[in-house]
């Protein structure tokens, strides 16, 4: 028996859109600036930032005062939390192996993973300055070997986002320019007289910032189509309500549209999770309290359920973003859950550190699409390339009368004769056609 204690009031967050028509203000903004370049930059810049420095661009000097203008434990925090990206990046980086195999002699088959040239990272600032954004795009991309980083920010009410470009600077970015919104990832993507194309998109943004980089895929590379944060909790009986409550409300205190879901297999479990939620959400020292309240009244859920296999078939239907899993056996959900974008075992572990410091990447899929995909990681950035060479004339004249015949199975005549060339070259193989043709030439 499955029963809700608490549903959400808005069906989906698809149903949540601004009032504006954001796919055609996003393909205008593109538009202009491939025909217009550094112009419409600045002139949606303006419009939109209220932002039109001399240049975008940060110098050397800028970047340097930024990072003085820290505190020195900021900058500490920064390193350490680099530190843990890093360490998990180089281990991801060193899972993946070049190979070469000889799979029938003579016939040499191998696999490289070269890194893409040129990503763009776009770290968003709106209504908080995501500066750990940088470490997840930025520093990932460079493990990876990304030879050529460029990177956007925006500014924070006129003025420079001092912790952020530190964050950007120590994660390895070749260029830095403060500009925000979509005509951030439009420059990037198109490239303009004074900000560089781009081979690939990455990093989070509002709803404009997802759109430009729907509309932009294909003419580059991105990392996901990302939607609202998301987060699903997973408990039994055992399970502490207070501790529950809180994680809920540290993940819808990112948008007014976060799904923030418990389902637990004790109904005392999510009274008491829910009463706690209300109570903090009316604590005047929540300075998110606002946003994460009209977040929780709205896509906020709490679902009872019989069994933990009960809990862990939802769960993969739900196929959340961040799944948190507080049971005697929280190991138990590697077994058993295939669908979500990363799960944080037991009550020790948390979103928040996947958010902000443990090392593992906090881009992640969400509105289901763990379904079919995973997070941002260093293999996003690394293009997976194979080669062949056959080195001897005995394999290339028996793939050769391989090739003849497969092709001509399917109708295709002209690769059926790439395959008797060599197997007439190699094997002495007659064939009327070579004999035909060589006579006419």
């Amino acid at each position: 028996m499955v029963f809700s204690l608490k549903e959400r009031e808005v069906a989906s967050s698809s149903s949540n859109k601004p009032p504006v028509d954001v796919t055609a203000i996003v393909k205008g903004v593109i538009d202009e600036i491939r025909t217009r370049g550094d112009q419409a930059v600045r002139k949606y810049s303006e419009k939109f930032d209220k932002w039109s420095p001399e240049s975008f661009k940060l110098s050397q000097s800028d970047i340097d005062a930024a990072i003085a203008a820290c505190s020195e434990q900021t900058i500490q925090d920064i390193k350490e939390v680099q530190s843990n990206v890093r360490a998990f990046a180089i281990a991801q980086r060193n899972s993946l192996k070049d190979f070469e195999v000889e799979i029938r002699p003579g016939i040499h088959l191998g696999q490289k993973s070269i890194p893409i040239n040129r990503v763009g990272a776009y770290i968003p600032g709106g209504r908080y300055p995501l500066l750990a954004s940088a470490h997840m795009t930025i520093l990932t991309a460079k493990v990876a070997g990304v030879k050529h980083v460029v990177s956007c920010t925006p500014p924070i009410a006129g003025k420079m986002p001092n912790a952020t470009v530190a964050a950007m600077h120590l994660a390895g970015a070749d260029e830095i320019f403060l500009l925000g919104g979509v005509q951030a990832v439009a420059a990037m993507a198109v490239g303009t007289e004074s900000i560089p194309k781009v081979d690939f998109l990455a990093g989070p943004g509002n709803a404009f910032v997802a759109e430009g980089k729907r509309q932009l895929f294909g003419e580059v590379g991105i990392d996901l189509f990302a939607g609202p944060t998301e987060i699903l909790i997973i408990a039994d009986q055992h399970a502490d309500p207070f501790t529950i409550a809180t994680d809920l409300i540290s993940q819808a205190e990112h948008g007014p549209d976060t799904p923030s879901v418990l389902v637990t297999t004790s109904a005392e479990v999510g009274r008491k999770s829910l009463e706690i939620v209300k109570q903090l959400l009316t604590s005047s020292d929540l300075s998110t309290a606002a946003v994460a309240t009209s977040s929780w009244q709205a896509f906020g859920e709490v679902i009872v359920v019989d069994t933990l296999d009960e809990a862990w078939k939802l769960g993969d239907r739900i196929a959340s973003e961040h799944v948190q899993i507080f049971t005697q056996n929280p190991r138990e959900a590697l077994v058993k859950m295939s669908n979500y974008g990363a799960l944080f075992l037991g009550e020790r572990t948390c979103v928040s550190y996947g958010d902000k410091v443990i090392g593992t990447n906090h881009v992640l899929p969400t509105r289901t699409t763990a379904r079919y995909t995973g997070g941002l990681w260093v293999g996003k950035y690394l293009r997976t390339c194979t080669y062949q060479e056959v080195s001897s004339e005995q394999a290339s004249g028996d793939l050769g009368r391989l090739c003849g015949r497969a092709a001509r199975a399917e109708n295709f005549e002209g690769h059926a004769r790439s395959g008797d060339l060599r197997a007439s070259k190699y094997l002495q193989d007659d064939f009327s056609w070579i004999v035909s043709s060589q006579g006419r030439l």
